[in-house]
């Protein structure tokens, strides 16, 4: 594996290697290593102070080890041919030679063990929206759209374009497999699609993904936005994830020839346990104070805990195999954003479900009509319950889930809670230009 990797550097003529990794809340950390540093970061690992990246440990014990993962070698393209840099995902470890407890990669690395020894491989497909922004020069940021078309619209002369095309190349030239790209709802925003696969490889990708649209965008000096709900009144961005189970040989265990939608017994009850852990799971996928002004109705976004064949107001959505064919059975779990740390989503996605599966749990029936039309009676006769609607809630929940407790364990638990209820508290406390609008001269 090191011969190899060492001849990859040499043929892609690669001077540094930035050594990547994510903290709690997913913000992208690393040190950049000479090229001919590389056999001793494989080997021996690199160390570094955790004390100083949120949550990864107390000052007293702050060493850690950065283990690279061979696999993940990609060349950064927008690296100057003279400063070529490449890069690889780590694994971060404690002085003790252990996975460190912090480390959000092998969280989902834990679940996902777990997962395989009672034979299912859990596959994710996740699609992340985004905006495309004006930046002024010497002025704050504001969300100015950098284009006037909207869903699926096409135009050849569109400056948004021509950098959406731009970021796919340099997606395919990072090894993901891009399937699709296209103009989203909302002026200024936009969704690429790349392809399903294992939950660790969707996260890395999903990593790699927002720091390649950040870096595109700002070569045209234009900036990419992954908040959930960056302008009042328009459709925000959600990271909605399709997922499956695959056995050993890759047959999709979601799939059944018997049942009407062709999903299997075991896909229900995995429907089940994310349906039951719906409102904790919210404050991992749904993560910031503005991601539930996302998740309100009307604006194609969840609210209702419920699941529905093709019906798009659901929170878990059956979508067509086309045909019943096998390997496309799957569930879509829309609530996601993607201000979400993908490693903790996933682990935490997979904790749910697998939940359901242990537990043997049936879900409710598919509610197939719109659901921002039914009356609050018709909601409670037929016991759909909501999202949480703010953070805050969020939290309560999640604090009493011990499903995802243990899924994330206690340090990355405690400190994602610890760090979550100071967001909603600097968030109460501020007096917004709504408030000032609306009471300064009224109240």
């Amino acid at each position: 594996m090191m011969t190899e990797l060492l001849a990859r550097t040499k043929e892609d003529q690669v001077h540094f290697v930035s050594l990547q990794f994510t903290d709690i809340m997913g913000a992208v950390k690393g040190v950049t290593i000479p090229v001919d540093q590389l056999p001793r970061a494989v080997e021996e690992g690199i160390w570094f102070d955790g004390s100083s990246v949120q949550g990864f440990a107390r000052i007293y014990e702050s060493d850690r080890v950065l283990i690279p993962d061979p696999s993940t070698y990609r060349v950064l393209p927008w690296s100057a041919p003279g400063r070529r840099r490449a890069r690889l995902f780590c694994d971060v470890y404690g002085p003790d030679g252990k996975p460190s407890p912090s480390d959000p990669r092998t969280a989902l690395k834990q679940m996902l063990a777990r997962s395989a020894a009672l034979g299912y491989t859990y596959n994710t497909g996740p699609e992340l929206e985004f905006f495309i922004f004006e930046r002024a020069d010497n002025a704050p940021l504001h969300p100015v759209p950098h284009d006037v078309v909207g869903y699926f619209d096409f135009s050849p002369r569109d400056k948004a374009q021509q950098v959406r095309s731009e970021i796919v190349l340099a997606l395919q030239a990072l090894g993901i497999e891009v399937e699709m790209s296209h103009h989203e709802v909302a002026t200024g925003q936009h969704e690429i699609d790349f392809r399903y696969n294992d939950a660790l490889t969707s996260a890395d990708n999903a990593i790699t993904f927002k720091y390649t649209v950040r870096a595109v965008a700002a070569s045209h000096d234009l900036y990419a936005s992954f908040m959930p709900k960056p302008i009042f009144g328009i459709n925000g961005s959600g990271m909605h994830v399709h997922q499956s189970f695959s056995d050993g040989n890759g047959r999709n265990l979601f799939y059944s020839a018997e049942t009407e939608h062709n999903l299997s017994p075991l896909a229900e009850s995995f429907v089940a346990g994310q349906l039951a852990h719906a409102r904790a799971l919210a404050a991992i996928v749904a993560p910031t104070v503005n991601s539930y002004k996302r998740l309100t109705p009307g604006y194609e976004a969840p609210v209702y805990i419920c699941w529905a064949h093709r019906n798009r107001s659901a929170l878990i959505r059956v979508p067509s195999t086309g045909n019943g064919h096998k390997s496309a059975a799957r569930v879509e779990l829309r609530c996601p954003d993607p201000s979400a740390n993908p490693y903790l989503a996933f682990a935490a996605m997979l904790a749910a479900g697998l939940d359901g599966v242990e537990r043997g749990l049936k879900p409710a029936e598919m509610v197939n009509e719109d659901i921002y039309h039914l009356k609050k009676a018709d909601l409670k006769e037929r016991h759909i319950g909501t999202l949480p609607g703010t953070l805050a809630e969020a939290l309560e929940a999640l604090e009493g889930d011990e499903v995802i407790r243990e899924a994330l364990g206690d340090t990355i638990f405690e400190t994602f809670i610890r760090a979550k209820w100071a967001e909603w508290d600097a968030y109460r406390i501020q007096v917004t230009p709504w408030e000032l609008e609306r009471y300064l001269e009224t109240a």
